[in-house]
């Protein structure tokens, strides 16, 4: 009988950040499919599970999916994790799944925490829809396309992006985006956490953006383009406001007057006046 692939969330940062099943699924899983078997070990140690592990990362990927197979074929429980979050978004994972189902082996998702998901929610930006990117092309030729590609994503978006080259996607930011509010998420559930929001074409790089550690970025969605000689209403800008300031309870009342001047497409120094005006035709 053939056994059971078990696609298990793992911390994204905070240890803590782990489901009692995907506990249980480590314990008593046969083998350990894991990205680094290192940074698993720490896991596992820390939750006091032994467990046998086999390194499974998108330079083995080749010789490793017949060794899984093989024994997921003969009946063995595989548990699979990826260094941080999800396994399969962003991390390997999606060729082992591809490879279970082929050969009838059950798949089953163990979930947990995500940095898309984390980020997206803090955000404070509409999530429905939402699309997740992952890193952007390394080659500057595939970065361009990357960006050009991202920025006609109608709604809410999130990828990711490594320390050493977030000034350069802030700067790409303000280059292909426009005035979407973005939202940049640094060392989420770690000690170091910090979450802070710029508008695209503003080409100053956030006070609280230091390169160091593992950031999610969040693009809002594209303003709402008016017809042309169509004018937003003061009791329109009024409802967008209090809506807004509703999604982005820790927001300052200059993170609120941002976006809804990006959803509606006016000035920034638009938005609180009519605000004021629409309060008192009340």
């Amino acid at each position: 009988m053939p056994g059971l692939l078990s696609v298990v969330a793992t911390p994204i940062g905070n240890l803590e950040d782990i489901t009692l099943r995907a506990l249980r699924v480590l314990r008593e899983a046969d083998l350990v499919a894991a990205e680094d078997t290192r940074h698993t070990a720490k896991l596992l140690r820390h939750h006091g599970i032994q467990a046998r592990t086999l390194s499974f990362h998108a330079h083995n990927t080749r010789s490793r999916l017949p060794q899984l197979i093989s024994r997921l074929v003969a009946g063995a429980r595989v548990a699979l994790v990826t260094d941080a979050g999800t396994p399969g978004v962003s991390d390997p994972g999606v060729e082992l799944v591809q490879a279970c189902r082929s050969h009838g082996i059950k798949v089953e998702p163990i979930p947990g925490p995500s940095a898309s998901m984390a980020a997206a929610v803090v955000s404070g930006f509409p999530l429905t829809p939402l699309t997740v990117f992952g890193f952007p092309p390394v080659r500057s030729k595939d970065r361009i396309t990357w960006f050009n590609e991202a920025a006609k994503t109608p709604h809410t978006f999130t990828f990711f992006e490594a320390p050493h080259r977030i000034e350069a996607t802030l700067t790409s930011c303000a280059k292909y985006f426009g005035n979407r509010p973005i939202c940049v998420a640094r060392e989420l559930t770690k000690l170091h956490e910090e979450t802070v929001f710029f508008v695209g074409n503003d080409l100053s790089v956030p006070a609280g953006v230091v390169a160091k550690g593992e950031f999610t970025l969040v693009v809002a969605p594209a303003p709402i383009v008016s017809k042309p000689g169509a004018t937003v209403s003061d009791a329109d800008v009024l409802a967008r406001f209090r809506e807004v300031s509703d999604r982005l309870p820790d927001g300052s009342r200059r993170d609120v007057v941002v976006q809804v001047a990006a959803e509606l497409g006016l000035a920034r120094s638009a938005v609180y006046p009519a605000v004021e005006r629409a309060k008192r035709a009340l």
